[in-house]
C-alpha cells in the first residue's frame, strides 16, 4: 500500500490555509518536565478533523463535488464533513451512531449537514448504502490518503514551532492522525519519537502493533471509554502507516483521562474532551514509559459534554 509523504502532507497545508487555525504550542509550567501541548480544541469546529476533511473536500474534482459528501463520525469528524460541505456550498449527509454526545449531533446540524442516527454497528454499512443511492462522495473519518494529509499538517506545525522537539505524543482512534503526524515529523524531524496513545478499554491499536496484524475489538468493549472519539478500530491503511512510521504505543486508564481533564481546564484554561486529554495523560501518568526530552502532547479536541466539564471545575 502507498503511504502519504511530506509533499503530500504540504500540499494539504496549502489547501487549509486561512481555514484551519494554526493553532500554538502552549507550555505546561505546572508539569514537570518539559512540556507543550497543541490545543486543536481552538479549530471552528472544536477539533484537527477540520483539516482532513477540509483538505479532502478541496482535493475533489469540483464536478464531483458538487454532488455533496457523505461521512460517518461520533461528532468530531462530522462537524468538520459539515464545515467543509458548507464552506464550498455542496450537500452534506452525516451518518452518527445513537450514543454520540448530543451536543455534537446539535452542533453537526447547525453546520447544515443531514444527521441520520443509527446503532454504531450501522453507521459503516448504511453510509455506503446511501453514498451509492445519492451518488454522494465518500469523507470518511481516517482510512482515506487526503485525510491522514490534512492532519498530517500538524506535524509540520510542530517542527516549525520546536525545531528540536524529541517527543510527540498523538491520540490513535482509527489512526488518521497518528499516521498524518508521524508522517511529517519522521520526514522533518527523525531523531524525535512519535508516540501513539489510547484508551485500555479500547486499546485495539496497541494490539495490533504488538501482534505484527490488524485486530479488531468488538465496539461493546471499545464503546466502553468516555474517550468517545478513540472508539474506533485502525484500517488496514492506518495500520500500514503506524506500523512503519510509529515508535510505540501507550495506554491509559479512564480516570488518567479524566484527571488530566480537570487538570488541563484548571492549570491551563484548555477546554478539551477525554479523547484529547490522552496524550497529556500518558505524560502525566507514564513517564516512565516513554522518551526523554521536548515532549509535545496533541490535545485532539475541545468538544466535550457540557455536564462532564462542569464536574471537573469541583
Amino acid at each position: 500500500m502507498e503511504l502519504v509523504t511530506l509533499a503530500d502532507i504540504r500540499t494539504a497545508a496549502a489547501h487549509i490555509a486561512g481555514v484551519a487555525v494554526r493553532t500554538p504550542l502552549m507550555p505546561v509550567p505546572w508539569a514537570d518536565g518539559d512540556l507543550w501541548i497543541k490545543p486543536e480544541g481552538l479549530q471552528p469546529v472544536g477539533s484537527f478533523k477540520l483539516r482532513g476533511a477540509y483538505n479532502t473536500v478541496a482535493s475533489l474534482p469540483e464536478e464531483k463535488r458538487r454532488a455533496g459528501i457523505i461521512a460517518h463520525s461520533s461528532g468530531n469528524h462530522a462537524q468538520a464533513a459539515a464545515f467543509a460541505a458548507r464552506a464550498f456550498g455542496v450537500p452534506c449527509v452525516v451518518v452518527m451512531p445513537d450514543v454520540s454526545v448530543p451536543m455534537k449531533i446539535e452542533a453537526t446540524r447547525a453546520l447544515g449537514a443531514e444527521v441520520i442516527l443509527v446503532p454504531p454497528p450501522e453507521r459503516d454499512d448504511l453510509t455506503t448504502k446511501l453514498a451509492a443511492e445519492r451518488g454522494l462522495n465518500h469523507v470518511p473519518p481516517f482510512d482515506h490518503p487526503d485525510v491522514i494529509a490534512g492532519q498530517g499538517t500538524i506535524g509540520l506545525e510542530i517542527v516549525a514551532d520546536l525545531p528540536d522537539v524529541d517527543v510527540v505524543l498523538v491520540p490513535v482512534g482509527g489512526g488518521g492522525l497518528a499516521s498524518g503526524v508521524a508522517t511529517a515529523i519522521k520526514a522533518l524531524r527523525p531523531a524525535a519519537a512519535v508516540i501513539g496513545v489510547e484508551p485500555a478499554v479500547a486499546g485495539d491499536a496497541a494490539d495490533s502493533l504488538a501482534s505484527g496484524e490488524l485486530r479488531k475489538w468488538p465496539v461493546e468493549q471499545t464503546y466502553g471509554t468516555v474517550a468517545d472519539g478513540l472508539r474506533t478500530g485502525l484500517s488496514e491503511r492506518t495500520f500500514a502507516h503506524l506500523t512503519e512510521r510509529l515508535d510505540g504505543i501507550v495506554t491509559v486508564s479512564e480516570d488518567e483521562i479524566l484527571d488530566v481533564m480537570g487538570r488541563l481546564v484548571r492549570g491551563s484554561r484548555v477546554l478539551v474532551e477525554p479523547s484529547g486529554a490522552v496524550a497529556a495523560a500518558a505524560y502525566l501518568h507514564h513517564g516512565s514509559e516513554l522518551p526523554p526530552g521536548r515532549t509535545v502532547a496533541v490535545i485532539s479536541g475541545g468538544n466535550a459534554d457540557p455536564k462532564l466539564l462542569a464536574g471537573l471545575w469541583s
